[in-house]
């Protein structure tokens, strides 16, 4: 599986050369102009690493930080002009893996990519076995089904863990929603719905034949492992 990066920047010139030297590498890129439109494409990609500005037209890098946390856990390594100390230990401690101030060198932007993917790659992996048919690595975020890992959102993710974390019961969407989401909103609740086709559809991609997901009309839904 190819490395993906996302390069979050809204100056045209630095995300087309910050793109060029990663492609050289063997990246694969997406460059986005504004977080928002990151934001977007988080909700149906999972990058290997984010490359996020931190003075962007549409806002703070550190504010829509908070929200790819909602969305990904892939690691972050923050681009910008602030060198004040105060910034580089704010964006540290809200959780960033890195921090490159620019100008900075493009061998030294390579080298903290690869540094932060082998630091994650690296990582003791405790995978919970399910059943037979899932398996969860809970460090990484990733479910595998039948062996093979399920390319899912953060929300996907808290859903599917939650159903696997007791087997056969029925959860209600308000239970799902407290559950997959860091802010729930209860008039949002039909979201799960939406959420759960597309995991049924990636289920599916795997072992066409099967769904172990089972709804119950008018309360929620369980899943049968084994199924």
């Amino acid at each position: 599986m190819s490395t993906r990066i996302f390069i979050v920047e809204d100056e045209p010139s630095i995300a087309q050369t910050v793109q060029f030297a990663l492609d050289a590498e063997g990246f694969v890129t997406e460059h986005f102009p504004t977080g928002t439109a990151c934001l977007a494409a988080l909700k149906h990609s999972v990058p290997s690493l984010i490359l996020l500005d931190i003075g962007l037209a549409d806002g703070s890098g550190f504010e829509f930080f908070r929200h790819i946390r909602q969305l990904s856990e892939a690691p972050v390594i923050y681009m910008t002009a602030r060198d004040a100390e105060i910034d580089r230990v704010a964006g540290l401690e809200m959780g960033a893996d890195d921090y490159i101030v620019k100008p900075f060198s493009l061998r030294e932007l390579v080298a903290r990519v690869r540094a932060v993917l082998r630091r994650v790659e690296s990582s003791p992996v405790p995978t919970t076995s399910m059943s037979d048919i899932f398996q969860i690595d809970t460090v990484r975020r990733q479910i595998h089904y039948h062996a093979q890992p399920l390319d899912l959102t953060l929300h996907e993710y808290r859903l599917l863990e939650t159903l696997l974390s007791h087997p056969e019961r029925v959860f209600t969407r308000g239970q799902l929603l407290e559950r997959g989401w860091d802010n729930p909103d209860h008039r949002l609740e039909r979201t799960i719905d939406s959420h759960i086709k597309s995991l049924r559809n990636k289920l599916r991609e795997i072992k066409p034949d099967t769904d172990p997901i089972c709804t119950h009309r008018g309360v929620g839904y369980s899943l049968i492992p084994d199924a």
